[in-house]
């Protein structure tokens, strides 16, 4: 692969990072000779933004098995697809030699004859090189000898050394026809090796597959970072053995299985926040009174130009009796955090229709809130909850950066047990009373998430309706797989301003109206 140095700087950078680019590279040196250069020309392939081969008539024989390998893999159909998500990016590059570890060893096992057929083009070569040597060696031997006794007739018969000028004419012509005889043999061999190298079996297959393989390796771990809401550039940034690691969290974790879930309730939720169109007026209803001098209509703003009406104008802008144009629309109210309460009790393990369990949406409707709350600029705070003495908070502050594993530490934690609302609730309370007391933040909203339902007492009820009305804070409720507590009259219904039931937990717009309230 033809390649600048700075191409082959990043490769053995990535190289000396990646633990398993060293075990691969070590075991198939074992038993393929060249096979690092392989590995190094596999990585340029998917990691060069235009990759080129070198002409094979370019290369050393023993070289000319890794050239077919290449060509093979180049050709493959799945090849293009693989480079858009490799170009450019050298883990990605590395994760598609990985992924290609065992087509490679199938290809380097089914050309041994070809390698074999190649090292003795190799030999042949070198063979050839040192007749080329002699020949060298003796017509310096001949040009001294010139240069000693010049070129007159009455040469002595003998050099120097004692040798019969005829001796060392023989000398240059054996050199000469040795190397001619060598260079044949070596070209011979070399158009065998090439052809050894081109029909080797089974390594168009195998370079497929490989391809194939890796593809949808790099594809699907692409798709895995983006479902967590990892950027492409956050990724560029990462250290080689961090990413490598969040991968390997990401497919082994907990929530591995539902990252496609977690991705389609991220996109859902940021398409219903591009239909909500914040602080406008919507659609036109009416008239109404009112003091919003953007929604004046024309006859009032006509009073604005007589002097004598003037007065009248401000005094009823005091009263707030303009007429103004009314309209509906859905606009975001909530100034405070976001706050959601999720369940994680034993009940939250068990799967709805089509598989998916009560917890993985939750999580994923967290998850997306806190996108949500992320937009505004607003505080999130996760509680996960279950029986009363069972309770953890995270804390993702507006304004600063979110680390991913404090994501996936929110998303992955379990508690298991009972349920218990006043545990969550009143510690969601008191994050707001906290924010207005440091902030006078109001507004905020508390989302409820939970599949069951167990009763409060009536002194925290009094506190918590106490609470509402000095902060003004909201709550909605989704019940998940339990439409029981979502009947009117619940202990949830009367907790939550606005409540709905989530019976169909592979349907992610079941929940799509509460990104456009919040």
């Amino acid at each position: 692969m033809v390649a600048d140095r700075f191409e082959r700087f990043t490769w053995r950078d990535t190289y000396e990072q990646s633990a398993g680019l060293r075990e691969l590279a070590e075991a198939l040196e074992a038993h393929h000779d060249h096979a690092t250069d392989l590995l190094t020309d596999v990585f340029l392939a998917a990691y060069k933004a235009g990759p080129r081969l070198r002409e094979p008539a370019r290369m050393r024989p023993s070289r000319l098995v890794n050239h077919q390998i290449l060509t093979q893999v180049m050709a493959s159909p799945d090849f293009a697809e693989l480079r858009r998500e490799t170009v450019g990016d050298p883990y990605a590059a590395a994760m598609a030699v990985l992924a290609k570890s065992a087509a490679l060893r199938r290809m380097l096992e089914s050309s041994r004859g070809a390698r074999e057929q190649a090292e003795r083009a190799e030999e042949a070569l070198r063979t050839a090189q040192d007749a080329a040597a002699a020949v060298a060696e003796a017509l310096q031997r001949a040009a001294d000898r010139a240069a000693a006794n010049g070129a007159a007739p009455a040469a002595p018969a003998e050099s120097d050394d004692g040798i019969p000028a005829s001796a060392l004419a023989d000398a240059v012509r054996r050199a000469v026809e040795a190397a001619e005889a060598a260079g044949a043999a070596a070209r011979q061999a070399a158009q065998d090796a090439a052809q050894a190298a081109a029909g080797a079996p089974g390594i168009r297959a195998a370079a497929r597959h490989g391809v194939a393989k890796a593809a949808g390796a790099v594809r699907e771990e692409t798709a895995l970072m983006r479902a967590w809401g990892v950027g492409p550039g956050e990724l560029e940034r990462m250290p080689f053995d961090r990413r490598a690691r969040l991968a390997e969290r990401l497919r082994t974790g907990r929530l591995a299985e539902w990252a496609e879930l977690i991705g389609r309730f991220r996109q859902m939720a940021d398409g219903e926040r591009a239909r909500k169109v914040e602080n406008a007026p919507g659609e036109l209803v009416g008239v109404t009174l009112g003091d919003d001098l953007s929604r004046l209509i024309p006859s009032e703003l006509a009073h604005l130009g007589l002097p004598a009406t003037r007065a009248v104008f401000a005094a009823r802008y005091a009263a707030g009796e303009l007429m103004l144009y009314d309209s509906r629309g859905e606009q975001s109210t909530g100034r405070g955090a976001v706050i959601a309460c999720v369940d994680t009790s034993h009940s939250m393990y068990a799967a709805g229709p089509g598989g998916v369990t009560r917890e993985a949406w939750s999580k994923a409707c967290a998850l997306a809130l806190l996108d949500q709350a992320r937009h505004a600029d607003r505080d999130f705070v996760g509680i996960l909850f279950s029986a009363a003495d069972k309770v953890r908070v995270f804390r993702f502050p507006a304004g600063r950066p979110t680390g991913i594993d404090q994501v996936i530490d929110f998303a992955e934690t379990f508690l298991g047990g009972g349920t218990s609302y006043q545990t969550p609730l009143t510690a969601a309370r008191e994050l707001l009373e906290e924010e207005f007391d440091e902030a006078a933040a109001v507004r905020g909203d508390i989302v409820m998430i939970t599949d069951d339902e167990c009763g409060v007492t009536e002194e925290w009820m009094r506190g918590w309706k106490d609470a509402r009305r000095r902060l003004g804070f909201r709550v909605f409720g989704l019940a998940v797989g339990a439409p029981r507590a979502a009947d009117a009259g619940s202990v949830l219904d009367a907790l939550c301003d606005n409540l709905r039931s989530i019976e169909d937990l592979a349907d992610v717009h079941a929940a799509a109206d509460l990104f456009r309230l919040i």
